[in-house]
């Protein structure tokens, strides 16, 4: 299920939009839900799971401390890179801003009255089916947060992922880089399914990259590298080769 989060200081502008969104969600049978309805940064942050792909409506003019909605919107994309983040705006001429903070931002909501609702559905169902839409045809590509940029990697020359010593960090490599992110190998592992296997807790492998298994000591050659095997990871491999090995 897809989480939703909300995130504005003005109370009637909150409780319309997420009205507006749960209406939306009864009336058409979305697998979604807004999970949290917060006036404040902190309390989204401490509602919003690292790294779960979820839907973000935030308002640019958050008066909160040292928190603005840019702010806002920068350390979710750190925590979940491929979160989808829709702004909430008095003022229209404003939404050029999130493409000047590299936020890339979906859409965005002017606070227009009664109409305010109206488009926050409008946004919702074009976000249902962009998310429909990639689960139909799952891109080819693996896409990632470094800083302020947003790279996209061809599955077909990802070698493997390994756990960094940098906490929350993971490296992903191809047969000529190592690129350094912010991420988690369970969620990896759930999000790219069985063409990857996970060999080790700190190794999660492209499956047909996979060149050469030494079962005794417990290494994996992938692309020419070498990636360690874990008890766990040796019981998934054999079941991946019908226990021919």
């Amino acid at each position: 299920m897809i989480q939703i989060y909300l995130c504005d200081d003005e109370e009637t502008v909150l409780h319309q939009i997420k009205t507006a969104l749960e209406w939306k969600i009864f009336v058409e049978d979305y697998d979604m839900e807004v999970s949290c309805a917060a006036r404040c940064a902190r309390d989204l942050l401490e509602a919003a799971r690292e790294g779960s792909r979820s839907v973000y409506f935030l308002d640019v003019d958050l008066r909160d401390g040292e928190w603005d909605g840019f702010r806002l919107g920068r350390e979710l994309r750190r925590r979940d890179p491929h979160a989808t983040l829709v702004y909430i705006t008095s003022y229209g001429d404003l939404a050029w801003r999130t493409f000047q903070y590299h936020l890339e931002a979906f859409d965005y909501i002017v606070k227009e009255g009664d109409q305010m609702g109206a488009a926050a559905a409008r946004c919702l169902e074009a976000v249902h089916a962009r998310l429909l839409e990639e689960r139909r045809d799952p891109a080819e590509v693996f896409s990632l947060r470094t800083g302020d940029e947003t790279r996209h990697v061809p599955l077909a020359d990802i070698l493997f992922f390994e756990t960094a010593p940098k906490g929350h960090h993971i490296f992903l490599h191809t047969a000529c880089s190592r690129i350094d992110f912010v991420g988690s190998l369970n969620e990896l592992e759930r999000e790219l399914g069985d063409r990857f296997v996970r060999l080790h807790r700190a190794y999660l492998a492209a499956a047909y990259k996979i060149e050469a298994v030494d079962w005794k000591e417990n290494r994996v050659q992938v692309g020419g590298r070498t990636c360690l095997l874990s008890r766990t990871g040796k019981q998934t491999l054999r079941r991946m080769l019908g226990g021919g090995l």
